[in-house]
């Protein structure tokens, strides 16, 4: 493809997680909104009622209503708050991580193989895809609320390398939670535990990929 240098690496594909690597997505983007000046009062919102536990089911494909619901009849004084975690699902995307995003579009000007393999609920990702157009640069995206089933369990990793014919050993997997990292790891994958883009470009240089 004209303007593009293809590199010579044992790497042949490289499959980055999305949120927290290339998208910010964070409740407190919408929380903080909603806790006007009391941080520890919306952390305690956090992690006591709208849990990440809970969120990871909708990640692995239970219907947003329903959880919504679920936790309504447990906390029915604060059902407006809960009902905001969906209804108000866009402000939680606070933009693209345009260093990471950089990277990726490096990736993609030397014609290296792009994946995406995330936890996400398959109600919200249209809102992601149609919000972020370097979306489209990847061969193809794995979401979890659309197979039932979410990192770092190895059945979606297996998901991947099937529908894509990706060999583990000569794939880079990126990932911010390093219990997804671990497991990639122990599938055969060349796994980079994303913290920074600093460090991310250090491991796709190491790699021979920049």
């Amino acid at each position: 493809m004209a303007g593009q240098t293809i590199l010579k690496t044992s790497i042949d594909a490289v499959v980055f997680d999305l949120g927290g690597v290339l998208i910010d997505w964070n409740p407190r983007h919408l929380y903080r909104k909603l806790f006007p000046g009391d941080e520890a009062a919306m952390e305690d919102f956090l992690t006591q009622v709208v849990t990440p536990e809970w969120n990871e089911r909708q990640d692995a494909g239970r219907a947003c209503s329903e959880a919504v619901a679920e936790l309504n009849r447990r906390h029915p004084d604060q059902a407006d708050l809960i009902e905001a975690y969906y209804a108000r699902w866009e402000v939680m995307l606070g933009g693209s991580l345009d260093d990471s995003v950089a990277l990726l579009e490096a990736l993609r000007r030397r014609a290296v193989l792009l994946y995406g393999l995330t936890n996400w609920s398959k109600e919200k990702f249209p809102i992601a895809r149609e919000r972020f157009d370097f979306l489209d640069w990847f061969e193809g995206i794995v979401v979890s609320g659309e197979e039932g089933i979410a990192k770092p369990d190895p059945r979606i990793f297996h998901i991947l390398i099937e529908r894509y014919a990706l060999d583990a050993h000569k794939t880079l997997f990126i990932d911010d939670n390093p219990l997804n990292v671990e497991a990639a790891q122990s599938l055969g994958f060349h796994v980079h535990h994303f913290q920074t883009p600093q460090g991310l470009q250090t491991a796709i240089a190491g790699h021979g990929l920049l």
